[in-house]
């Protein structure tokens, strides 16, 4: 499911100009921003797993899985972000690209 596009974030990425966002920064902040969706799916998908059986047979069960489950969950949950997720870290990466250009640091305007 790919969220809809921000009218007010296009119309605010379109009048500022392009120069001072670098190539560098622009790859930092699609990182971070990709990086919170897979945090936030994370939170999501850890409940939906919650209520699966344990596993029985040769290694399933027991205190290994319990302590390995969560970080499958995890890694569910960062790569359906690199593959596009829900669309929240484009969202995500599109405020904080219009944070950057208006000169405001990223923490406060996220803040607000």
């Amino acid at each position: 499911m790919q969220l809809a596009r921000s009218p007010a974030a296009d119309a605010a990425l379109r009048s500022l100009p392009a120069a001072r966002v670098n190539g560098a920064g622009e790859a930092a902040l699609r990182k971070t921003a990709e990086q919170f969706e897979a945090m936030a799916l994370g939170a999501l998908m850890q409940p939906m797993f919650e209520g699966l059986g344990r596993g029985r047979g040769i290694g399933g069960g027991g205190k290994g899985e319990a302590a390995w489950a969560p970080m499958l969950v995890n890694e569910y949950a960062r790569i359906t972000a690199a593959s596009g997720g829900l669309g929240i870290g484009e969202v995500v990466f599109r405020h904080m690209l219009a944070a950057q250009e208006r000169g405001q640091d990223v923490g406060e305007a996220a803040a607000r």
